[in-house]
């Protein structure tokens, strides 16, 4: 049993960190989540919806704070206290057309939402 045990932890700690969410992908399950109402909360579906989102927005986080402490300019020029809903959040995803739902990741398209969003100034 021990053997076994050793190879399990080998295999879960060697794992590739899981591919970032496509668009489509995201707003199919986010949808379906809507659809269940308070149910939603007892989906299979809300940790990996939330884990995606922790991941883009903490991505986007340290790759803003590391150029600006590099001296780089940034991708993007939000105010130092910003907020955004869900609800604007979705929006924008569902603005974008399927075919290009289909082949952009979550983190680019919150990246673009930013970059709109907050210009830097030229």
């Amino acid at each position: 049993m021990r053997l076994g045990a050793a190879m399990l932890a080998g295999v879960l700690f060697a794992a590739p960190a899981a591919a970032e969410m496509s668009v489509a992908t995201f707003l199919a399950k986010a949808t379906a989540l809507e659809k269940r109402g308070m149910m939603a909360m007892f989906s299979s579906d809300v940790k990996p919806l939330m884990a995606e989102m922790k991941q883009v927005t903490t991505s986007y986080r340290s790759e803003h704070k590391a150029a600006k402490a590099a001296g780089r300019a940034t991708h993007s020029c939000p105010p130092a206290k910003t907020k955004m809903g869900s609800d604007e959040f979705m929006n924008h995803l569902k603005a974008i057309p399927p075919a290009e739902a289909q082949r952009i990741t979550v983190k680019t398209a919150f990246y673009g939402m930013m970059k709109k969003k907050f210009p830097c100034p030229a």
